[in-house]
């Protein structure tokens, strides 16, 4: 199954590309839905990668198992709208990530983790809805020193008012700004909308998406549905108005300092360092996690793709 469909016939000035993504079930009723990179669109400034996780209602016993995995040159963003997942890697870090909180991991140079559904959790069974997002480091950053930095929601900026509610996740918006440090100049925000409300998206950025995880949106009219990303022309602000309550994310930033090339967990601007970390991990010269004896096995593809 595709991860996307292709064609839609919707229009908008302001719009460069609309990226309509379809639901692909990973088992025990846990769907996720690709957003990037797609046929249509490669990154959305430095975001690479963003997945819908959700919403799943696991049963007693049951929950999430994505096993140890290694990462290069990017850095993963976990942000839950309703559950819990439990974090492990190979600095020793261990943190449960929940709503509202910001879970900012650089893989740099090379990083290992895994994200199950916690013990408590998983014995009573529960929910999970969020997103998964993977930002490309600037080539200066590409081999950093490996970092995982946690965020409490109550640090995180908030704005409630008319209708509108903001969390600010990395970068500045409507007067705010996120404690969260990033390597790059970007924004990425969680902002949920009551049905009639409304809000101008800044222009601030030359590259700018709006991904709808719930609810419906209109800009001048024409409506737009969850699991769709809007990939917006540079230059002009945005008017965008609920037609249902509505959650969804706001990302992007400046364009990438040249192309990326991406093999499974692998990103990076060099084909060379994709083959390189490709045969570290067959070769279990990673950092392993604490506590953890499971692995995923490095998958047999095809060459890295280029993007954008």
């Amino acid at each position: 199954m595709s991860w996307e469909e292709t064609s839609d016939t919707r229009q908008h000035p302001e719009l460069e590309t609309l990226i309509v993504t379809r639901t692909r079930d990973l088992g025990d009723g846990f769907e996720v839905r690709r957003a990037l990179p797609s046929a249509q669109r490669r990154m959305v400034g430095p975001f690479i990668f963003l997945d819908q996780m959700g919403p799943a209602m696991f049963r007693a016993g049951h929950g999430l198992d994505v096993r140890p995995h290694p990462h290069i040159g990017l850095a993963t963003v976990t942000y839950l709208y309703d559950g819990e997942v439990l974090h492990r890697d190979s600095l020793g870090v261990v943190q449960h990530i929940r709503p509202g909180e910001v879970n900012w991991m650089t893989a740099g140079r090379g990083i290992v983790h895994s994200e199950r559904t916690g013990p408590e959790t998983r014995a009573a069974g529960g929910k999970l809805f969020g997103l998964q997002a993977w930002v490309a480091l600037p080539k200066k950053y590409e081999e950093t020193e490996p970092a995982f930095v946690h965020h409490s929601a109550e640090t995180m900026p908030f704005h409630e008012g008319e209708g509108v509610r903001m969390h600010l996740i990395a970068g500045s918006l409507y007067g705010k700004r996120s404690p969260v440090k990033t390597l790059s100049d970007m924004i990425y925000a969680d902002l949920a909308l009551e049905e009639g409300a409304g809000l101008v998206l800044p222009a601030e950025h030359e590259e700018r998406g709006l991904y709808l995880s719930e609810g419906t949106v209109e800009l001048d009219g024409t409506e737009f549905k969850a699991g769709e990303l809007l990939v917006f022309r540079p230059g002009s602000e945005i008017a965008v108005r609920a037609s249902s309550r509505a959650r969804m994310a706001f990302l992007g930033g400046e364009p990438m300092d040249g192309p990326r090339y991406i093999f499974w967990n692998f990103v990076s601007s060099s084909k060379e360092r994709l083959e390189e970390a490709k045969a570290d991990w067959k070769a279990g010269r990673f950092a392993r996690v604490p506590q953890e004896t499971e692995f995923i096995p490095l998958p047999e593809e095809p060459a890295p793709v280029r993007y954008p």
